[in-house]
């Protein structure tokens, strides 16, 4: 990007909104929500810490112009964040450069990062608040991941 080329806008508020709904509808992003320990996890957390964890763990797995294993960097629980990254997009660079527009081979800036913190933390408000607080409740009749009949390590129940 150069001096003259301003910079690209990211959605906050609504828009923000608007844009984790359009995420939502795609197949892969909307098998994820926050269950079991992430959910409490999150919960118990806070917002504020959970904010921090996710600045840290961008500025670990993502924001580097080529990030360790990019593409494979992040695992699918053990942490809302994580979870929260799969369902944003904002899982590897490509996610990031083909839903939000960031590209990739370059260090990301400070205005990135905070934008993927953003989307992360927004997710994760509205999956703790719920269907009520405008969160994305399973689909009725979903079943849940660890209650088709095996136990979280994966072993038949």
């Amino acid at each position: 990007m150069s001096d003259s080329t301003p910079p690209p806008s990211y959605p906050r508020g609504p828009d923000l909104d608007r844009r984790l709904d359009a995420i939502a509808r795609h197949p892969f992003r909307a098998k994820f929500h926050l269950r079991g320990p992430e959910l409490t996890k999150a919960r118990l957390t806070g917002a504020s810490t959970l904010r921090w964890h996710a600045y840290d763990l961008i500025g670990k797995r993502l924001a580097p112009a080529a990030p360790y294993k990019d593409g494979r960097q992040t695992p699918y629980r053990g942490h809302p964040v994580f979870v929260a990254q799969h369902a944003t997009a904002t899982c590897c660079r490509t996610c990031l450069r083909r839903l939000h527009g960031i590209p990739e081979g370059r260090e990301l800036n400070r205005r990135e990062r905070a934008y993927v913190v953003d989307v992360i933390c927004r997710w994760i408000e509205r999956e703790v608040a719920g269907p009520s607080g405008g969160g994305s409740p399973r689909p009725p009749g979903e079943i849940p991941p660890d209650a088709e009949g095996t136990s979280r390590g994966g072993r038949r129940t």
